[in-house]
Protein backbone atom coordinates (compact mmCIF):
# COMPACT_ATOMS: atom_id res chain seq x y z
CA UNK A 1 0.00 0.00 0.00
CA UNK A 2 1.60 3.29 -1.14
CA UNK A 3 0.52 6.27 0.81
CA UNK A 4 1.15 10.27 0.12
CA UNK A 5 1.61 12.39 3.40
CA UNK A 6 1.37 16.09 2.73
CA UNK A 7 2.60 18.48 4.86
CA UNK A 8 3.74 22.34 5.05
CA UNK A 9 7.58 21.20 4.03
CA UNK A 10 7.47 17.49 3.57
CA UNK A 11 9.15 16.82 6.84
CA UNK A 12 7.52 17.70 10.27
CA UNK A 13 5.41 13.97 9.42
CA UNK A 14 8.56 12.05 9.91
CA UNK A 15 7.19 10.47 13.04
CA UNK A 16 3.93 10.38 11.99
CA UNK A 17 5.10 8.38 9.55
CA UNK A 18 7.02 5.99 11.22
CA UNK A 19 3.98 5.78 13.18
CA UNK A 20 1.71 4.16 10.52
CA UNK A 21 4.52 2.16 9.38
CA UNK A 22 4.95 0.37 12.71
CA UNK A 23 1.27 0.04 13.12
CA UNK A 24 0.86 -1.30 8.96
CA UNK A 25 3.48 -3.67 10.38
CA UNK A 26 2.08 -5.26 13.42
CA UNK A 27 -1.32 -5.66 10.77
CA UNK A 28 0.48 -7.63 8.44
CA UNK A 29 -0.04 -4.71 5.70
CA UNK A 30 3.16 -3.80 3.89
CA UNK A 31 3.33 0.09 3.15
CA UNK A 32 5.70 2.80 1.22
CA UNK A 33 4.84 5.80 3.10
CA UNK A 34 5.71 9.37 2.00
CA UNK A 35 5.59 13.01 3.58
CA UNK A 36 5.71 15.91 1.19
CA UNK A 37 5.27 19.48 0.99
CA UNK A 38 2.40 21.29 -0.88
CA UNK A 39 4.30 21.93 -3.63
CA UNK A 40 4.96 18.76 -5.01
CA UNK A 41 1.56 17.51 -4.31
CA UNK A 42 0.73 18.19 -8.40
CA UNK A 43 4.07 15.85 -9.46
CA UNK A 44 3.84 13.40 -6.85
CA UNK A 45 0.05 12.62 -7.31
CA UNK A 46 0.09 11.07 -10.10
CA UNK A 47 2.84 8.82 -9.24
CA UNK A 48 0.26 5.41 -8.21
CA UNK A 49 -0.60 6.46 -4.57
CA UNK A 50 -3.53 4.40 -2.76
CA UNK A 51 -4.13 7.47 -0.26
CA UNK A 52 -3.32 10.68 0.46
CA UNK A 53 -3.26 12.24 3.68
CA UNK A 54 -3.21 15.75 4.89
CA UNK A 55 -1.67 16.80 7.95
CA UNK A 56 -3.55 19.06 10.59
CA UNK A 57 -1.17 22.08 10.10
CA UNK A 58 -2.08 22.60 6.68
CA UNK A 59 -6.01 21.98 6.54
CA UNK A 60 -6.47 25.23 5.17
CA UNK A 61 -4.99 23.82 1.53
CA UNK A 62 -7.15 20.80 1.96
CA UNK A 63 -9.40 21.51 -1.07
CA UNK A 64 -6.57 22.48 -2.99
CA UNK A 65 -4.75 19.27 -2.37
CA UNK A 66 -8.53 17.36 -3.10
CA UNK A 67 -8.79 18.71 -6.02
CA UNK A 68 -5.23 17.56 -7.42
CA UNK A 69 -5.85 14.05 -6.17
CA UNK A 70 -9.53 13.93 -7.27
CA UNK A 71 -7.89 14.33 -10.64
CA UNK A 72 -5.70 11.10 -10.07
CA UNK A 73 -8.55 9.07 -8.64
CA UNK A 74 -6.59 9.26 -5.61
CA UNK A 75 -8.50 9.16 -2.23
CA UNK A 76 -7.86 11.79 0.04
CA UNK A 77 -8.91 12.92 3.28
CA UNK A 78 -7.99 15.13 6.27
CA UNK A 79 -4.94 13.61 9.26
CA UNK A 80 -6.94 13.67 12.27
CA UNK A 81 -5.40 15.93 15.11
CA UNK A 82 -5.59 13.24 17.78
CA UNK A 83 -3.43 10.70 14.98
CA UNK A 84 -0.64 13.07 14.21
CA UNK A 85 1.54 12.20 17.37
CA UNK A 86 4.06 9.18 17.90
CA UNK A 87 1.30 7.05 19.23
CA UNK A 88 -1.20 7.96 16.41
CA UNK A 89 -0.66 5.06 14.70
CA UNK A 90 -3.79 2.90 15.03
CA UNK A 91 -6.22 6.02 14.45
CA UNK A 92 -3.75 6.37 11.32
CA UNK A 93 -4.34 3.45 10.36
CA UNK A 94 -8.37 3.15 10.42
CA UNK A 95 -8.51 6.42 8.43
CA UNK A 96 -6.26 5.30 5.99
CA UNK A 97 -8.49 2.01 5.98
CA UNK A 98 -11.83 4.21 5.83
CA UNK A 99 -10.37 6.13 2.81
CA UNK A 100 -9.30 3.21 0.44
CA UNK A 101 -12.83 1.51 1.20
Amino acid sequence: MKILFVCSGGMSSAIVVNALKKEGEKAGIEMEVQAIGTGEVSDEITKGWDVCMVAPQIRHRFDQVKQEADKANVPCGPIPPQAYTPLGGPTLLKTVKELIK
